[in-house]
């Protein structure tokens, strides 16, 4: 079995728990939820790293930079046009 990365790994460490704490709780929505809660430091972090330059934060993302600015605004890091 191949061993899982340190991001994975504290991916899955804080699923644990959030499903230990929700109890007999069903979630709802988890996947977006996890999704958004990834996404936003994701974003800040590759935005710092390029000096707050999009188009190389794009690159080190994978996406477009049209893409990138619509996450950006989204998730209010940047100030809509």
């Amino acid at each position: 079995m191949k061993k899982n990365n340190i991001l994975e790994e504290s991916v899955r460490l804080s699923l644990e728990q959030y499903f230990s704490d929700l109890g007999d709780t069903d979630p709802s929505d988890l996947y977006d939820m996890v999704i958004l809660c990834a996404e936003r430091p994701l974003l800040e972090v590759a935005m710092e790293r390029a000096h707050q330059n999009q188009s190389k934060a794009a690159l080190m993302l994978g996406m477009t930079r049209n893409t990138l600015r619509k996450k950006l605004i989204f998730h209010k890091l940047i100030p809509q046009d």
